[in-house]
C-alpha cells in the first residue's frame, strides 16, 4: 500500500515569496527580528545547560547569521541555510551533523513529520536536533481583530499552528530516541494593528495558505483596528503573545 501524501496546507509559491520579502525587509535598519533573537538565545541557553560542544552543526532559517556566529566562536564547524533557501521537506545533505537547528521555518511546511525525519537522518548517532517556531497559543489578540474584520463570515487568515501535545507526537513518530517539547511565551506590546502586521511581515509570518482568504475590505479593516485597539492597556498599547515551541530530539 502506497503512503498517503501529506495534506497541502501551505502554498509553496506564496511561502517562497514571503521569505523573499523577509530578506528584503530585513535590510531596513528598524526591521523586527525579536522572534529570531529569542529563538537564538533559547538555543544557546539549552546548549550551555547541556554542556553541548558539537563539532559540526547545521543551522537552517537564521537570516541574520547571529547563531552561526555564536557557534563559530565556540569552535563549531557551521553549515548554514538562510530561511527560504532550503526545502525542509527534502533530505539534508552534508551530514552527518552533531547538531541540526531549525529556526522558525518548520511552522509552515506541509510535511512536518517528513521534515523531522530528514533532520534525524542527517544526524550522527547521539546527535541532537532543536527546532523552534511560534505555536498554537500565538497571536490571540490578532485572532480577535480578524474575527471582528470578517463579521459573520470568518475566513482562515492565520494558518494552523502546532501545540505541545501534537509536537511531542511528531517527534516520537519521526523516530527520535529521546524527545522533549516545551514552550515559553514572549509578550510584545504594539501601538497599533498596523505595527503588529508590519512586524509579522518582518518575520515572514504573513499568510501562506494554499487557499487564501479574500482581501479584507476597507470597512472590515476599520473594524479590525477598532477591535484591536479596544484591547489596549491604559497607555494605549496592546500586549500580544507569541508561544514559542521548542522541539528537542536525540538520534
Amino acid at each position: 500500500m502506497s503512503k498517503a501524501a501529506p495534506p497541502t496546507i501551505f502554498c509553496r509559491v506564496r511561502r517562497a515569496a514571503k521569505w523573499a520579502r523577509l530578506i528584503t525587509r530585513s535590510r531596513a535598519p528598524d526591521a523586527a527580528d525579536y522572534l529570531l533573537r529569542d529563538a537564538v538565545d533559547d538555543v544557546v541557553e539549552r546548549m550551555d545547560f547541556m554542556q553541548l560542544t558539537p563539532k559540526k552543526a547545521l543551522v537552517i532559517g537564521d537570516w541574520t547569521g547571529l547563531l552561526p556566529s555564536v557557534l563559530k566562536a565556540r569552535g563549531v564547524e557551521v553549515h548554514r541555510y538562510p530561511i527560504g533557501v532550503f526545502d525542509e521537506e527534502q533530505p539534508i545533505s552534508g551530514g552527518p551533523y552533531d547538531l541540526v537547528i531549525h529556526l522558525l521555518g518548520l511552522a509552515t511546511v506541509n510535511d512536518l513529520p517528513g521534515a523531522l525525519i530528514h533532520s534525524k537522518n542527517a544526524l550522527a548517532d547521539g546527535g541532537l536536533m532543536i527546532a523552534t517556531f511560534p505555536g498554537a497559543g500565538s497571536l490571540p489578540k490578532l485572532r480577535q481583530a480578524m474575527l471582528a474584520a470578517d463579521g459573520d463570515r470568518p475566513a482562515a487568515r492565520i494558518h494552523p499552528m502546532v501545540d505541545n501535545q501534537s509536537a511531542a507526537g511528531l517527534l516520537q513518530r519521526a523516530g527520535f530516541k529521546r524527545q522533549v517539547v516545551d514552550s515559553h511565551t514572549l509578550s510584545v506590546r504594539f501601538s497599533s494593528l498596523d505595527r503588529l502586521v508590519s512586524d509579522l511581515r518582518d518575520h515572514g509570518m504573513n499568510n501562506a495558505l494554499m487557499n487564501s482568504a479574500p482581501h479584507i475590505c476597507r470597512e472590515g479593516l476599520a473594524r479590525a483596528k477598532i477591535a484591536f485597539q479596544a484591547l489596549a492597556d491604559h497607555d494605549g498599547k496592546v500586549k500580544e503573545s507569541f508561544e514559542m515551541i521548542t522541539l528537542t530530539g536525540w538520534k
